[in-house]
Formats: structure tokens, C-alpha cells, sequence
């Protein structure tokens, strides 16, 4: 069963979208679209939002920004017993990467890194939120298309400032190539993606880029925030996840294509960075899917 491929109402020379609603409950299936989204949500403490293979129950206010055509989400009733939930959704167009357009310019590079952060989801710290929160209303009070394009682009980037905007989504589940400002961290990074079936020794890491092991180890914790065994078992359990949602494999045959010497391993190791275990993570995305 596909995940739902919506079609955005916007026109082929639109630029943006809104909707601007209250209502009483989630019940959009997960899905994803070509165009990018932002997505702020307000009295829905206990909600559960699904991206990628991200799962959090969110407080009372929600901002979340999407710039992948791939990647799945979708916000989910939970436990939210709210009779007034305000949910604004703003979809818009911007061709950040052909030739030496605007985006290219010095002044819009914020907003052009946002995006690329966004290709995982981005949700914004509370603090944000609620700087930016007159903006997000009034914006769908604006009636000429000029000024509300206008308000859109100041609004992104006053977040692409956020210093507590948050990744959602692993690389793996994104199908996010990895990035860093490091071309020995990219380095490792890639080759880890590409080989994270096989067995990887910190040596051979180290190696590849000319550094001892205790250094190297060292440098790749500064540069990315893991160790480096965090990273393979993040790059590992991303994949593991996309196999359970886009196949029919057993558990066991994920497991040890994905790198994981023993079961339960695997499912310890899920649980605690996932939240629940991986027979559950494919139940959710079987429940919230629909046939097209």
C-alpha cells in the first residue's frame, strides 16, 4: 500500500498555497508532495507528528519545515483532546538550485541552507515559535500575491536564524546525501552509507582520511555531534526502517541486511532510538497508508 502522493493545488505559475483552519481532529493519511511545506500547528498537545521515520508526540504549538518530494509525514490524533486545533499549512515553489539565480546570491544563503537542512524536516524550538507568531497569522491576511510572497521569503529567513531548529528524519530514511563542511567527515560519511552492511573498524575509517584512530575519532565527534559508532548505528537503523516500510521482509532478514549482528541487538537498539519497537514502527505506517 503506497503512501499517499498528494497533488498540491497550486497552478503551474502559482507560488504559494495556504490554508489557514481550525478543526477538530488529524486525519490527513501520511503523505508527501512535490512541493515544499511549512507546517504550524497549535492547541494539539499530545498529537503525534510522523516524518520521516521521526515519531514525536508534539506540545501545544508545532512548526515544522518540509523541502523533500519524498520524504512521508503526516500529524496524528494521539492523545489529543483539543476541540480547537489551529493548523496552518503553507505550500510554495522555490528553485534554489538552477544556475546563478537569486539563490545563489549572498543574501538569500540562509534560506538556500534551510532548505537543505529541511530535506529531513525541521521543527523549530518554542522560542522561535512564538517570535514568529504574529507573522504566521497575519500572513494569511495578506491578499495580494506580491506582498504575501514577500512576507513568505522575510518569514524563512528569520528561521533559517533559529539556532534551535532541530533535524527530524535520519539521512538514510530521507535518502539525504550526507553533508559536512569536512571533506574527511564527508568522506567517511558516504563511504559508510554505501557500506553499512559490512563489518567497519575504526582503523579502516581512520585510514582513508590519514589520521590515527584516537584522533580521528576525536575530530569526527566535534565535527558532527556522534561518535562514531552512533553514526553507523543511526545510518543502520535508518535503513532498517525504510526496508520496514517499503517491504514485506520479516524482521530478521532487515536485521542482519542492514548490518546487525543479532536480533536482539537490533531491536534493543531500535526501541531506544525510535521509541517503540520495529514491528511497531510498521504497524504506524501500515495504519496510516492508503491505497491510491
Amino acid at each position: 500500500m503506497p503512501v499517499l502522493h498528494e497533488i498540491a493545488p497550486l497552478g503551474e505559475n502559482d507560488f504559494m498555497y495556504l490554508a489557514d483552519r481550525h478543526k477538530r481532529s488529524f486525519d490527513y493519511p501520511l503523505h508527501c508532495h512535490d512541493v515544499f511545506e511549512l507546517n504550524f500547528v497549535e492547541h494539539a498537545e499530545g498529537s503525534v507528528r510522523v516524518v520521516g521515520d521521526s515519531s514525536e508526540v508534539v506540545g501545544d504549538y508545532d512548526l515544522v519545515l518540509i523541502t523533500s518530494p519524498n520524504l512521508e509525514h503526516a500529524w496524528l490524533q494521539g492523545n489529543c483532546v483539543s476541540n480547537d486545533i489551529h493548523e496552518i499549512t503553507i505550500q510554495f515553489r522555490l528553485n534554489t538550485t538552477s544556475g546563478k539565480g537569486v539563490f545563489e546570491t549572498n543574501a538569500y544563503q540562509p534560506i538556500k541552507k534551510l532548505f537543505q537542512r529541511a530535506q529531513k524536516g525541521l521543527v523549530f524550538p518554542l522560542q522561535t515559535i512564538m517570535l514568529l507568531y504574529p507573522r504566521l497569522i497575519r500572513l494569511s491576511s495578506i491578499k495580494e500575491g506580491f506582498y504575501a510572497a514577500h512576507e513568505l521569503i522575510a518569514l524563512l529567513y528569520e528561521l533559517s536564524k533559529s539556532e534551535g531548529a532541530r533535524e527530524l528524519s535520519s539521512n538514510a530514511f530521507a535518502r539525504v546525501e550526507a553533508d559536512s563542511e569536512s571533506r574527511r567527515v564527508k568522506k567517511v560519511k558516504s563511504f559508510i552509507n554505501e557500506h553499512y552492511i559490512e563489518e567497519l573498524r575504526l582503523d579502516d575509517l581512520s585510514a582513508m582520511v590519514n589520521m590515527a584512530p584516537t584522533a580521528f575519532s576525536r575530530f569526527f565527534k566535534l565535527r558532527t555531534g556522534k561518535t562514531l559508532a552512533e553514526y553507523i548505528v543511526d545510518v543502520r537503523l535508518g535503513h532498517a526502517a525504510r526496508l520496514l516500510v517499503d517491504t514485506s521482509e520479516p524482521i530478521s532478514e532487515v536485521c542482519f541486511e542492514c548490518g546487525f549482528n543479532t536480533l536482539s541487538n537490533f531491536n534493543r537498539l531500535f526501541r531506544k532510538r525510535k521509541g517503540c519497537s520495529p514491528t511497531e514502527f510498521r504497524e504506524k505506517y501500515v495504519k496510516t497508508k492508503v491505497i491510491i
